[in-house]
């Protein structure tokens, strides 16, 4: 096993970001080709790390820990687990294939893209891979510049607006986390004898705090990740970031970037407040019902493509907010997977609708019809990824739907099943937005000559949507390749759930 490997998957990408702004003007497919051999580089590191990893084990692996701000005792302390292996995972692989799938999309300003692509990338890694609060928070906070640039620069006809909301929303949850980041640290200090923001420090003595401080530190970090899931009512930055976002932002947004807030309320607010966590188990899941039949109910009535996929997020992301508040491990687990899965699928998504556009300039799902005829080889692959969307068993969408409903459904948490019955309903709603905006698009009459001479997907498209396609595939059919490499991880958490339920401390 590579020494480091974890600071090589961070740094790898931000470092070699540095030269392709001392490549020579024009030079675009020099850059392209550099940056995706880049990130081919760090999903190797990756598969590495992922066959590297023992699945019998609960605690962190290939920790580094380096004394970082000595008088404030912050590290640079890194560390995986199966929760944050699967992400890295996700994350390694969307990279190399967005950056081939939008080959020819990006014209301008070549070089600050890719370079600002690389910064992104590194900067998940670290979000993900983060046990110092400090640490954590300056990747969290790091993440914003490119993405606010990707979005400003390159976006829509609205970018502006949709780049100041993004900002705005974002900057607030993170002032509301840095607050309970500091809070916290002073808090625990009299507790273990010194100022520490080490995650695996005050989860010790973070359970043995006063209820009721606690609680508010569970909300200001709780509502920090609920806007950047983001869940019902805090979603509303998202349909403008995703629309007005160039297709390779709206993938890594959609496919990644939303899994720091799920990562977060799972790493952070169940890990440091388990107590409070299960207080507020209740609420939570009725926010995630709630962003489940909302956004799908907004999904039916768009009438742009990228839109309507934008909003399936704020459904999809609700079933997982619902598999976190159920608190199982069958329910942790389904939303974990699902997690990938809303990356893979939700990213393929975006991908399909920035093909499209790229061939006719046009998102109205009225401009089309009749496609399959025209470009079999799309409407072939588009369905497969609309399908595994909706959750057709034998793809990855049923794996993680089937196992988060059966969790929830049987959780002591919840207290009342209707949670679970009132979250199958955004699976049925899913197949009517999805199917129905197939059938629109794909299906019956050419009817608008200009969709008579649209071009099939080229030898590019196919293979940078092939990896997505495999993986969509493997999970349905295969799962427990995945699952049991969290399994041990989840378990842990649950069980120091029950033991905080129980007023005993079992520390993992």
């Amino acid at each position: 096993m590579i020494n480091n490997i974890l600071s090589f998957l961070i740094f790898l990408p931000i470092i070699l970001s540095i030269p392709i702004l001392f490549f020579k003007a024009g030079k675009d497919k020099l850059i392209k080709t550099y940056t995706i051999a880049v990130t081919i580089v760090v999903f190797i590191l990756s598969i590495i790390l992922y066959f590297g990893f023992d699945a019998s084990k609960s605690d962190f692996q290939f920790v580094e820990k380096v004394q970082w701000v000595t008088d404030f005792n912050i590290f640079y302390f890194l560390g995986v687990d199966g929760i944050s292996l699967l992400l890295i995972l996700l994350t390694t692989l969307i990279f190399p294939v967005t950056i081939l799938a939008v080959w020819n999309s990006i014209t301008t300003r070549t070089k600050e893209f890719y370079f600002l692509l690389l910064i992104l990338e590194g900067s998940l890694i670290g979000v993900f891979l983060s046990l110092d609060l400090i640490l954590f928070y300056v990747f969290w906070e790091l993440i914003l510049i490119p993405m606010y640039f990707i979005i400003g620069i390159w976006g829509g006809k609205n970018k502006y607006y949709a780049t100041v909301k993004f900002f705005l929303y974002t900057m607030f949850g993170s002032l509301l986390m840095l607050v309970a980041i500091i809070w916290l640290a002073n808090y625990a200090t009299p507790m273990i004898g010194k100022f520490t923001t080490d995650y695996t420090e005050l989860r010790k003595v973070s359970i043995f705090m006063p209820l009721n401080i606690q609680m508010w530190m569970f909300i200001f970090f709780g509502l920090s990740f609920a806007i950047k899931v983001p869940m019902f009512p805090f979603h509303t930055w998202l349909p403008d970031a995703h629309t007005e976002a160039p297709t390779a932002g709206s993938v890594i947004l959609a496919a990644v970037l939303l899994k720091m807030g799920t990562y977060g309320l799972l790493r952070f607010s169940i890990g440091l407040f388990p107590l409070t966590f299960v207080r507020f188990a209740v609420p939570i899941a009725i926010l995630g019902v709630i962003g489940i039949i909302y956004g799908a109910l907004l999904c039916i009535a768009q009438k742009d493509m990228k839109k309507l996929v934008a909003y399936s997020s704020v459904s999809h992301m609700g079933f997982i907010v619902l598999a976190l508040a159920g608190m199982t491990v069958e329910s942790v687990q389904g939303g974990l997977i699902q997690m990938v899965n809303h990356g893979l699928s939700t990213g393929a998504l975006f991908l399909f609708v920035g093909f499209i556009y790229d061939r006719r300039h046009t998102r109205e799902i009225a401009d089309y019809g009749g496609l399959t005829k025209i470009i079999p080889i799309f409407a072939s692959l588009f369905l497969v990824v609309c399908l595994s969307s909706i959750g057709l068993p034998g793809l990855n969408g049923f794996v993680g739907e089937f196992m988060i409903l059966a969790g929830s459904f049987a959780s002591p948490n919840l207290h009342n099943n209707i949670y679970t019955i009132l979250g199958t309903i955004g699976i049925v709603l899913s197949a009517v937005y999805l199917l129905w905006m197939y059938q629109r698009v794909m299906l019956g009459p050419v009817e608008n000559e200009a969709n008579r001479n649209v071009p099939d997907l080229n030898k590019r498209e196919i293979i940078s949507i092939i990896p997505i396609l495999l993986f969509i595939v493997w999970i349905g059919v295969y799962p427990n390749t995945f699952l049991s490499k969290s399994e041990a991880s989840v378990k842990r958490v649950i069980e120091n759930v029950e033991a905080a339920k129980k007023n005993i401390l079992n520390i993992y």
